[in-house]
């Protein structure tokens, strides 16, 4: 039985896929809703998790709750736009009534389906069901107006974030942040106290959506005292989301003695989301020092960020001498972003990198700071270079770095067509070649 419902389901997710995403409204048969919730009756929650996706919704969508009907085996967050279906009221109630049966796969779907409507459609019907006698329903209501944000149900979430059940008022506070309604602060900035983790981080995420000051001693508190990693780690993504420079001194000491690295990772990205050089001096440490690779990356990469040149001859050194090609290719973009006249040392030497980023981010780097001094290791590199795409910055590089006009004509008989037409602009004064690359690497945009 379960195996034909997986069958079933995965036919509606293919229905599904092929939906055009150039427009926001999809038309949906009301056959078509009512044939997603009946094959999803007993689906394996991996075959319920690729239709819970393909649904999509109309502002993001449910990765990031704290709790939903699949549990831990809901889909990773994506962003694949923006989706809403038309739906007649007939669809929006039956969608109201699945929310009550027991299955967690025809949950799923129905309130990521009513997610994808507008809150005076929804809101009402949701709002009905935040009520419940039932705890499940009243968290998966709480879900529910999170995707559909009717404005007229910010105090019933309020009111909710002191619910008896956890997975309520973890979805109720995760619901606030998203719809940034300055009511729900204090609340919010209490719920930091809750007992529960779930909640707790639930809040700090919410704090940093509610774009709020007032939160940020309350924030500091968590970062610097809460016994769960995972909580910490958000209250720091919400400070740097805040861009909280008065954060900066405790984000600094985290980024140093913390002992778990997602913590120490987000408190540099923090770091280098804030204008402002105070903490500058742990980036650098953590940049040279840290056992964990993402920390290291991120610390330059938050280096990178504040483009304060001092920091160019720590890290070219720490090009020269680190093992890890991300957290090297990291670093040499890091110094393509800094104010400074002169390449570091270990920055010309990384166009000979055996690895294909770095030397491609080294020549961008380059390119940016125009420095004579690498025209030798350029032409070298150039001669060498396989990948077409490091050709093309160390052929920029070679532009910027005042390259004389005659070797550039030598390059315009190159069998490569991408090196020739770089020559072409070269030749011509027009610098114009692609930079390339872009900023690395992600910036981490929620915990």
């Amino acid at each position: 039985m379960m195996r034909n419902a997986g069958i079933a389901a995965l036919a509606v997710v293919g229905m599904l896929w092929k939906e055009p995403w150039g427009s926001r409204v999809v038309s949906a048969a009301a056959d078509n809703i009512r044939d997603l919730i009946a094959a999803a009756q007993g689906a394996p929650p991996a075959v319920c998790g690729l239709a819970a996706d393909a649904v999509g919704s109309w502002w993001g969508d449910a990765g990031d709750a704290p709790v939903t009907p699949l549990g831990e085996h809901r889909m990773p967050k994506r962003s694949r736009g923006h989706r809403r279906y038309d739906m007649s009221a007939d669809d929006v109630r039956f969608l109201l009534e699945s929310l009550s049966q027991r299955d967690a796969c025809v949950r799923e779907l129905a309130v990521r389906l009513l997610g994808t409507q507008g809150g005076d459609e929804v809101g009402p019907g949701l709002l009905q069901r935040l009520a419940s006698p039932d705890s499940g329903i009243r968290s998966v209501a709480a879900l529910g107006l999170g995707l559909a944000q009717p404005a007229s149900a910010v105090d019933a979430l309020v009111r909710a974030t002191g619910d008896p059940a956890t997975g309520t008022r973890a979805n109720a506070i995760w619901a606030l942040g998203r719809m940034e309604d300055g009511r729900a602060v204090r609340p919010v900035t209490k719920a930091l106290g809750d007992d529960s983790p779930l909640v707790r981080e639930a809040a700090a995420g919410a704090l940093g959506h509610l774009d709020s000051a007032s939160a940020v001693p309350a924030l500091l508190r968590v970062l610097k005292n809460d016994p769960v990693a995972s909580v910490r780690r958000t209250a720091a993504w919400a400070l740097g989301q805040l861009e909280a420079t008065d954060a900066a001194d405790a984000l600094a000491a985290s980024l140093r003695s913390d002992k778990d690295p997602d913590v120490r990772e987000m408190c540099a990205w923090a770091l280098g989301e804030m204008d402002t050089r105070r903490g500058a001096d742990a980036l650098l440490a953590a940049a040279k020092g840290d056992e964990d690779d993402d920390v290291r990356e991120t610390a330059v990469w938050a280096l990178g960020q504040h483009g304060d040149g001092s920091a160019a001859g720590a890290i070219g050194e720490l090009l020269a001498a680190e093992k890890s090609p991300e957290v090297r290719a990291t670093a040499a973009w890091a110094l393509g972003q800094l104010d400074i006249g002169s390449a570091p040392k270990g920055l010309i030497s990384a166009v000979g990198d055996p690895n294909t980023d770095v030397r491609t981010r080294a020549a961008w780097a380059l390119s940016e700071i125009g420095d004579g001094a690498a025209i030798p290791a350029l032409r070298t590199a150039l001669a060498k270079e396989g990948d077409a795409e490091a050709r093309k910055a160390e052929v920029r590089a070679l532009i910027h770095s005042g390259e004389r006009s005659e070797r550039l004509t030598e390059l315009l008989e190159s069998k490569d067509p991408e090196v020739r037409a770089a020559a072409i602009r070269g030749v011509a004064g027009n610098d114009g070649v692609d930079p390339w690359p872009w900023p690395e690497p992600r910036p981490r945009p929620f915990p």
